[in-house]
């Protein structure tokens, strides 16, 4: 039993907790004019590498990232911020010698074709959610962010909750200055709560945990060891084993590591707040941000404090 426990843990960490460091520690490269080069490569679901044009492929990752409904400005910030890390992708060493740039999951950038977009939202919708998510990747065409001559890591997740956006260093190990500890917006705090139960089995077989040889469950049993300077669990003690938050979330499928843990009828309750990894752009904060009236200019400035914004488009002088 344990090979496969192993083999899944493993590949957990790869996607949830490695390749993150590895974006952190690659590609700082100085910006430059992708746009006129190339087209963006990716991969569909199917396998196949489609070139697409550079705007046309951020509309279908910010339909894919962000509700639509969203406020225009929200959505603008989004397209800086996916554009930043296409654009990054595009530059890294190596990328001409690499099958493609990005895929369509998020392991790189989710995106979703047209045909995608009409069954997500309705036709009547789509009119509607489709000019306003091309607006928004229109209106800030070839704008991306850079920090000291580097493009920022522009990570972004769905919502903070009731605590401030991650350190990088908390959460990946990767110091990087512009993803610090923002403040929540208050909208945030009662937006994601959800209750997850476990039984000592259900822990045994996701964990490797040895719980359900023990008759009966205790608080002492199940313990948050550590914090991260905003405040969401960093490491955690189940049984006799100790494990990163963020390795138990993925296992787990939890929506963040902002929890508290109970025992319940024999039962291990997790209460999540929030929705994501928490580090860089809070989606729900910039919309929040967005309905008190900051640009999307306003909103990157907040989330990626240092940062600043550069047209790639622009014919240097």
């Amino acid at each position: 039993m344990r090979r496969p426990i192993t083999a899944f843990i493993l590949a957990v960490m790869l996607f949830g907790i490695v390749l993150p460091l590895l974006i952190i520690g690659i590609n700082r490269l100085k910006p430059k004019t992708v746009q006129g080069i190339r087209g963006i490569r990716v991969q569909m679901p199917g396998g196949k590498v489609q070139v697409l044009e550079l705007e046309e492929y951020l509309a279908g990752v910010v339909s894919a990232e962000m509700p639509a409904e969203f406020s225009p400005e929200a959505l603008k910030a989004q397209a800086v911020a996916a554009r930043t890390y296409a654009v990054s992708r595009m530059s890294r060493q190596g990328a001409q010698d690499q099958a493609c740039d990005v895929d369509t999951t998020e392991k790189t950038q989710a995106w979703i074709s047209d045909a995608e977009m009409r069954k997500k939202w309705g036709m009547l919708r789509y009119l509607t959610y489709k000019y306003k998510v091309s607006r928004a990747v229109k209106d800030t065409k070839g704008l991306v962010l850079t920090y000291e001559g580097a493009y920022v890591q522009a990570f972004f997740f769905s919502s903070a909750g009731r605590l401030p956006t991650e350190r990088a260093e908390d959460v990946w190990g990767g110091t990087l200055p512009y993803l610090t500890n923002v403040k929540p917006e208050a909208e945030e705090a009662s937006r994601f709560v959800v209750r997850s139960a476990f039984t000592a089995k259900d822990l045994d077989s996701k964990l490797g945990t040895n719980l359900s040889k023990k008759s009966r469950l205790t608080q002492a049993d199940l313990t948050v060891t550590e914090h991260t300077a905003a405040g969401r669990a960093k490491t955690v003690r189940i049984g006799s084993k100790t494990v990163p938050a963020t390795q138990l979330r993925y296992l787990l499928g939890l929506k963040s590591t902002d929890f508290s843990i109970q025992v319940e009828n024999n039962k291990v309750v997790f209460t999540t707040y929030g929705n994501g990894h928490a580090v860089g752009m809070s989606q729900y904060g910039a919309n929040a941000l967005a309905k008190q009236g900051k640009t999307f200019s306003e909103i990157l400035g907040r989330y990626y404090p240092g940062s600043t914004i550069l047209n790639i488009d622009k014919p240097k002088d």
